[in-house]
């Protein structure tokens, strides 16, 4: 679980992306990162608290069913899955791209939808099947993080064979910050879309043995985990590279390895890059599949997503989730420009939108638990209400940078759009006088392992 969550946002952005931040920002973008991911581990524990008071499979989809009404419950439980849907189709795309590096021959249709094919495979056998993948997939990410950390701060140290050392880099190059602290705030946030993923672990807490201990042990530990592999390694990238470096815009870390002198530099990041691909991959499939479960517990989705394997798997849930995945890979073959770039861009502000909800779910559910069951509170929000309440507002702020950014405001009037038509779908099916289940979260069998509840088998 551990792994899971620190697994969950150390991805590709973190290794690639993170170079358009540093040069929209320049090495003040340490700050950029460092708010991100402040915010980030806000609403982790925001959802935390809820989690591990009222433990339910679809986490902050049952928490804004029952917090903010059935309309928002349903449009945030279909914007998570639309987002990781198209993750799916993101990933898919990107990891191969890197393996036709080593294989140009290949085609990229052919590559990419291989990955998806095993990787649906993998998730079809059994929750625990994802769990070992996601296990090695980002234990492979967080020992090549702590590795950077270590080299760059022997570099810096002057320990390195050949190092000059010194910090002279964060000033020489126009100041901390050349482009003002309108850009350091303007690049909050891509960052913040860089930490999504951590709330997977919220999701996977339904399916292990003990939720509450695996939720309570992994939020404590992912906070000064994260503010470090993000914040300390992008501090590295900026200290021993030069911000302005076309090198560093293209593949940060690469370019410090090539400073260090480290052999075989492009493979390396090649390899790790491709692994981050994959665990994205990986969770993707297994969260968008997980959702759409859930939203089957109370009529927001067709029950035939209910039905599971001998295994307890969603199968019929998690090929779902593949369909986009799978028209995505074809338009990336035959329409990058347009349809691929349409479907990239429709996402944008949706795992924004989901932070705001779960944020404003928290605080209407943590009064009522006080009222009503104060007990089951024992791991609590810092400084509520006025911390919360800081977090709306934070959220509030980039969703609306978001919207007024010439950069991102494409990404948010479509993922605008993604929403409407969420909401014309829930009046849809309202006005079918389908009738709201009432939600039921689901309470763990001490020692036993998780099964969703209420499905036929297959």
């Amino acid at each position: 679980m551990n792994l899971i969550a620190l697994g969950g946002v150390i991805g590709a952005g973190l290794f690639v992306g993170s170079g358009v931040v540093i040069q929209s920002a320049g090495p003040a973008a340490v700050v950029s990162f460092l708010i991100a991911g402040l915010i980030t581990v806000l609403i982790m524990r925001m959802l935390a608290e809820m989690t591990i008071a009222k433990p339910a499979l679809g986490s902050f989809y049952v928490y804004a069913r029952e917090a903010l009404g059935n309309r928002a419950g349903f449009a945030v439980g279909w914007m998570y899955w639309y987002f990781f849907v198209i993750v799916v189709a993101v990933e898919a795309v990107a990891g191969g791209r890197i393996l036709q590096l080593w294989v140009p021959d290949v085609p990229l249709w052919v590559l990419s939808l291989g990955l998806l094919v095993i990787l649906t495979g993998t998730n079809m056998v059994s929750a625990r099947s994802y769990g070992e993948f996601e296990y090695w997939f980002s234990s492979i990410k967080v020992v090549a993080i702590v590795v950077f950390l270590v080299v760059g701060a022997l570099y810096l140290f002057g320990f390195w064979p050949g190092a000059n050392g010194g910090l002279t880099n964060l000033v020489s190059h126009g100041g901390f910050a050349p482009l003002g602290i309108g850009a350091v705030l303007a690049a909050v946030v891509p960052c913040i879309g860089f930490y999504t993923g951590a709330e997977i672990v919220t999701i996977a807490a339904a399916e292990s043995a003990e939720p509450k201990k695996a939720i309570a042990k992994a939020m404590r530990s992912i906070i000064f985990r994260v503010v470090l592999f993000y914040v300390g390694s992008v501090f590295l990238v900026v200290a021993i590279k030069s911000w302005d470096d076309p090198a560093t815009a293209v593949s940060p870390y690469a370019a410090v390895l090539e400073v260090l002198g480290i052999p075989a530099v492009a493979t390396i990041m090649n390899a790790i890059v491709l692994t981050a691909v994959l665990s994205c991959l990986n969770s993707a499939l297994y969260t968008s599949s997980r959702m759409l479960f859930a939203l089957t517990s109370n009529g927001d989705a067709p029950k035939a997503f209910t039905r599971l394997s001998g295994s307890g798997v969603p199968r019929r849930a998690i090929l779902a989730g593949t369909v986009i995945g799978y028209i995505s890979v074809i338009a990336a073959y035959t329409s990058p420009d347009l349809i691929f770039q349409f479907l990239v861009n429709s996402y944008g502000a949706v795992a924004l939108f989901v932070y705001l909800a779960i944020a404003l779910a928290q605080v209407r559910l943590r009064r009522r638990l006080e009222r009503e069951d104060p007990g089951k509170l024992t791991l609590k929000m810092w400084l509520f209400p006025w911390l919360s309440y800081a977090t709306i507002a934070l959220m509030a702020a980039v969703i609306l940078a978001m919207a007024l950014l010439p950069s991102t405001r494409s990404q948010f009037w479509l993922s605008a759009v993604t929403l409407a038509l969420i909401l014309i779908g829930f009046e849809i099916r309202r006005r079918r006088g389908k009738p709201a289940v009432p939600v039921a979260p689901v309470d763990p069998v001490p020692d036993e392992p998780k099964r969703a509840p209420a499905a036929v088998r297959e």
